[in-house]
């Protein structure tokens, strides 16, 4: 009788044991499936803030599209920094713009930030060359704008060969034997620009003032090295640091197109290296002297550099077509740091506007 009473006790525990196994693997699988679903609402929240912050950029762009566009018919002679253009946007809350559903007790932070830069207050490393050639006097300001920076000048020798070497080499014209450039050969009597006079000599270009650096072509480098885009591409020179390309990163820039420097927006280096024989504390003091009232004319600010500064051709200007933007936007957990290249055609009367021409995320 004991033997029944004991088989009973056994069999009762391993039903225990079964439900509570079976009622717990259930709940592990319960629980999964809600951990699944809580993981997709929350991938669907990532991307909803996500593609709401895109929009909130491209909202910001418009925007600066629209300020420069308007600044452009203002100020169509000159472009200075004390424009409607140049100030900033300081961090302002966008809550109230965002459609969303509102839960109780939640901190929601929408914010945007950003300001715009004159691109062309920097140097453009696409002036060193143009259509495969280097152009010896665009080197000689970045020699002396590398100068100015405690660096190298020898290295903007390497630099303006590898821009030309990047670019598709112009074949030589019919008339005149071969384009101007480096290689070409003549033989004329022509005014010096920024020299001491004229005469007669056999080559061509132009001279400007005493070259300190020596020629260099295309043919210098080994390869075919790709185009320029980007400040960064300084890394593929022989010679460029990291730690030097950050140092010259808010004094260079890479344009589609050649540009001047405009005078009324450039830092100090910057304008130091437009000029063969000014010091950056020299051009300091122009900086301070343009606070007052921004050269209205390239003239004006070869007047107040003086005659014995003679200004490198085509190097300097005072108006600016093409703009940086920096946008920063925080939208909850979603973060964007963005800058874009804005280009302000001239011809904004004559059916022209502004244009991204791209957008770099960060």
């Amino acid at each position: 009788m004991r033997r029944p009473r004991l088989r009973g006790v056994r069999e009762r525990g391993v039903a225990v044991i079964t439900a509570l196994l079976l009622t717990t693997l259930a709940i592990s699988i319960v629980a999964s499936l809600f951990w699944q679903q809580q993981v997709q609402v929350r991938s669907m929240e990532n991307q909803r803030l996500h593609l709401q912050t895109k929009w909130i950029l491209r909202g910001a762009l418009d925007w600066a599209s629209l300020v420069l566009f308007q600044d452009g018919l203002d100020h169509m002679q000159y472009t200075s920094l004390d424009q409607v253009w140049a100030t900033p946007l300081a961090e302002t809350r966008l809550d109230q713009y965002i459609e969303r559903e509102r839960v109780a007790g939640e901190n929601f932070d929408a914010t945007l930030s950003g300001n715009i830069i004159d691109a062309c207050s920097r140097y453009n490393l696409r002036n060193l060359a143009d259509k495969g050639q280097v152009n010896p006097e665009q080197m000689e300001v970045f020699g002396r704008l590398l100068r100015n920076l405690q660096m190298d000048q020898q290295l903007a020798g390497r630099a303006a060969a590898f821009v030309a070497a990047g670019q598709p080499l112009e074949a030589p014209t019919p008339e005149g034997g071969a384009a101007s450039g480096e290689n070409g050969a003549g033989t004329g009597t022509g005014t010096t620009t920024g020299g001491t006079g004229t005469g007669t000599g056999t080559g061509t270009g132009t001279t400007t003032g005493s070259r300190t650096l020596p020629s260099v072509s295309r043919s210098s480098v080994a390869g075919s090295p790709m185009k320029f885009l980007a400040v960064d591409d300084l890394l593929t020179v022989p010679g460029f640091t990291p730690a030097m390309v950050e140092r010259l990163r808010p004094f260079v820039i890479v344009l589609p197109d050649v540009t001047p420097v405009n005078v009324n927006t450039a830092p100090a280096e910057v304008l130091a290296s437009l000029m063969p024989n000014m010091s950056v504390s020299e051009a300091n003091s122009l900086v301070v002297r343009r606070q007052r009232a921004a050269w209205r004319g390239i003239e004006f600010f070869a007047m107040d550099v003086g005659d014995s500064r003679p200004i490198t051709p085509n190097a300097a200007g005072v108006r600016s077509d093409w703009f940086l933007v920096n946008s920063r936007i925080r939208l909850d957990r979603a973060a964007l740091d963005a800058e874009a290249l804005i280009h302000r055609y001239p011809t904004l009367i004559a059916g022209g506007g502004t244009k991204v021409e791209w957008i770099r995320q960060y």
